[in-house]
């Protein structure tokens, strides 16, 4: 691996921003992306952010089909620092915390835990119910991180596009990838 590689998930979750952004600054920091999509995740993107998921997918070095499950990202001999979903609906949680798998993305995911590599699922839902707790809890215990993408308000953020930033650059954070966008805490302010 000549330079740093990281898989991106986008599910059907509410939070496609996420997704996009995050392709966005790994291009910019020289990380090799690759990219796979839900069909429900096409559909978000859409909604969402009023774009084709071609423009999403333009972003990434790679793109991967959802239905290809001998893609080279489904295999632990790919080496990649990790895999991100963002965000991460709670249907891919339950597949990843329970191992069946119905997708390349989660596959991919599977195979991130097994190869004891780092997985940060951006979780989207809320209210929680007992069964989402519970398939956090395994996917944490797997070594997963569950991070529900929660603004921090402490940063002051501006605008949506600052609190999806400071997100993403936390997320990307637990790769040790220090991309610049995180207003990092210093202690309380006097008023």
């Amino acid at each position: 691996m000549t330079k740093p590689r990281i898989i991106v998930g986008i599910s059907g979750a509410s939070g496609a921003i996420y997704g996009k952004r995050c392709l966005e600054i790994l291009r910019d920091a020289g990380v090799e992306s690759h990219l796979v999509i839900s069909k429900s995740g096409v559909l978000t993107i859409e909604q969402e952010l009023g774009c084709s998921a071609n423009e999403i997918k333009a972003l990434a070095d790679v793109v991967h089909a959802p239905g290809n499950i001998g893609a080279s990202c489904s295999s632990g001999s790919f080496k990649t620092l990790g895999m991100i979903v963002a965000p991460c609906s709670m249907r891919s949680l339950a597949e990843i915390a329970t191992g069946v798998t119905s997708s390349l993305l989660t596959r991919a995911a599977e195979v991130t835990l097994k190869e004891r590599r780092r997985l940060v699922l951006l979780a989207r839902e809320t209210p929680l119910t007992l069964t989402h707790l519970r398939n956090m809890q395994s996917v944490t215990e797997m070594g997963g991180i569950v991070m529900p993408p929660v603004p921090a308000l402490y940063a002051h953020p501006k605008s949506i596009d600052e609190m999806v930033d400071h997100t993403v650059g936390r997320a990307l954070d637990l790769f040790d990838l220090d991309v610049g966008l995180v207003r990092r805490w210093n202690g309380l302010t006097t008023p």
